[in-house]
């Protein structure tokens, strides 16, 4: 979480390592702090990290694996940079001390680069109609949930403009003619998360009565996909008149 930099003592007399020494610009990866042989954690001691950027400062709580190594979960950043990661050690009664501090590095991975891609490509047909060509080749399907997870992250992570629509800005694709659309690309590869994502955004549940050129909605694709999820998730925007959510909606708001 972000706050504003709390008054610490900078008292570093501990090596720590992290690994990894990186993480994409959305974060959520967990990183471990490893710590020198003769620098035992404390069971009545609270560690905490603080991720100290340029404009950016993040909070982060750690969990304890064993005496030498901590855990924690990478937040997300607003730039690509080296930081300064700062170990704390907070004990009842005594003031606060920084015992480690390490650099670490915010990057922009393929991703972030895809969320992006994607983003820009709302409403154009040319590059929307090239994403197709990722089903030939898209990911096994163990990969699917971790490949959701990340795209979704990153688009949640990305700075949209306020006009930013699903079906793109030009108001000359509103012909109600067939077209590719971002949630046709999402269904296609059986992304729901980023589905959910997308039903969010303006243009999001319109995309759900658009046919492409094969005549499929983002529905009707999810059912002949064996999407049972997405299938379900689609059809209850579609039916649903109240502000009420599924049991799935809850777990996708959550998650």
């Amino acid at each position: 979480m972000e706050r504003r930099k709390a008054d610490r003592r900078r008292t570093v007399f501990w090596v720590m390592k992290l690994n990894p020494q990186q993480a994409p610009l959305y974060g959520d990866c967990v990183v471990t702090v490893l710590l020198a042989e003769e620098d035992k954690v404390e069971e009545d001691v609270v560690f905490y990290l603080i991720f100290s950027g340029s404009t950016l400062h993040h909070y982060t709580s750690t969990r304890k694996v064993n005496p030498n190594t901590l855990e924690t979960i990478a937040p997300g950043h607003d730039c690509c940079e080296t930081v300064k990661v700062l170990l704390c050690a907070s004990k009842e009664g005594l003031p606060v001390f920084v015992v480690a501090e390490e650099d670490f590095r915010f990057i922009q991975d393929e991703v972030y680069d895809a969320a992006q891609f994607l983003a820009t490509s709302a409403g154009n047909q040319q590059a929307l109609n090239f994403t197709r060509f990722l089903d030939r080749s898209g990911p096994p399907s163990g990969d699917v949930n971790s490949l959701d997870e990340k795209v979704a992250l990153a688009f949640r992570h990305l700075k949209l403009p306020e006009e930013w629509n699903v079906l793109g800005t030009d108001p000359a694709l509103n012909d109600g003619g067939p077209r590719e659309t971002l949630m046709h690309f999402a269904v296609r590869l059986g992304l729901l998360r980023l589905t959910w994502f997308l039903l969010q955004k303006p243009g999001g549940r319109g995309a759900l009565s658009i046919h492409n050129n094969e005549g499929e909605t983002p529905a009707s694709l999810a059912l002949e996909r064996g999407y049972q999820k997405l299938h379900r998730l689609l059809t209850e925007v579609i039916t649903l008149k109240t502000g009420g959510y599924s049991g799935l909606w809850s777990d996708l708001k959550q998650g």
